[in-house]
């Protein structure tokens, strides 16, 4: 059940991160800590609204998170789900090396037999 729950939440992390502006809104905050909705909005040429849709998505991945300080929303980058893309990304590392591999035997192989001729 581990593995279905870690499946499920690198496919909302891939599904948030697919779209460019979560992308940017995600650097933004990385480069510059929290920000206000507001302030993040203004790097954008769309609505508040827009912007506050695509923050939603990101929190639902569970990419940012919300405080609230007073009267502000803060939205924070949260970085720690992004090790399940790292894992995954490995995960196929490994397999293109173990293709790699073969290939260099292969080759190996046939470089041998070449010499015998």
């Amino acid at each position: 059940m581990v593995e279905q729950e870690s499946d499920t939440q690198l496919t909302a992390i891939l599904k948030a991160a697919a779209d460019p502006t979560r992308r940017a809104l995600m650097t933004l905050l990385a480069q510059h800590g929290p920000m206000r909705v507001t302030d993040l909005a203004r790097h954008f040429q769309m609505s508040l609204n827009s912007v506050s849709k695509h923050i939603k998505v990101l929190e639902a991945a569970q990419l940012v998170s919300r405080r609230t300080e007073w009267r502000e929303h803060l939205i924070e980058l949260k970085t720690e789900h992004l090790s399940q893309v790292d894992l995954w990304f490995q995960s196929l590392r490994s397999i293109w090396a173990m293709r790699l591999e073969k290939l260099e035997t292969l080759i190996d192989k046939d470089d041998d037999n070449d010499n015998r001729d």
